[in-house]
């Protein structure tokens, strides 16, 4: 895949980790989609400890231990393709926050597709 390094954004969605979308774990259905709309890759990043909009502390620590840990998803690409990709985030994101930020891409290469690896549905 190609990828231009200027004009580039990086897209954040910040939730929960409980957060779902018909019963699968929303952070999961983010990157389903992604991928299906060609964009360049997508990562989810698991908090130890933060607070959102309800003001409640969310931690890993063992003492108060949460079940419910903040979760960013990230998508990096090109502008016009995150922007297209929005829409989307519009009818599953309920509560959370999604920011959007330019960035300067300074390489981009991915690895060679092992033939034996199948991809997160199952198929390969």
């Amino acid at each position: 895949m190609t990828f231009r390094t200027d004009g580039a954004l990086r897209l954040t969605v910040y939730l929960g980790e409980n957060d779902t979308w018909h019963h699968r774990p929303l952070y999961s259905e983010i990157v389903r989609r992604a991928h299906a709309a060609g964009l360049a890759g997508a990562s989810v990043f698991r908090g130890v400890e933060g607070f959102g909009a309800t003001s409640r502390i969310h931690t890993s620590r063992l003492l108060s231990l949460s079940e419910d840990l903040p979760v960013a998803v990230v998508v990096v690409d090109a502008a016009e393709r995150v922007r297209a990709f929005l829409p989307q985030l519009g009818e599953l994101v309920g509560d959370g926050l999604v920011t959007v930020e330019e960035c300067e891409v300074v390489r981009y290469a991915g690895r060679t597709a092992d033939p034996d690896e199948t991809d997160p549905e199952g198929k390969k």
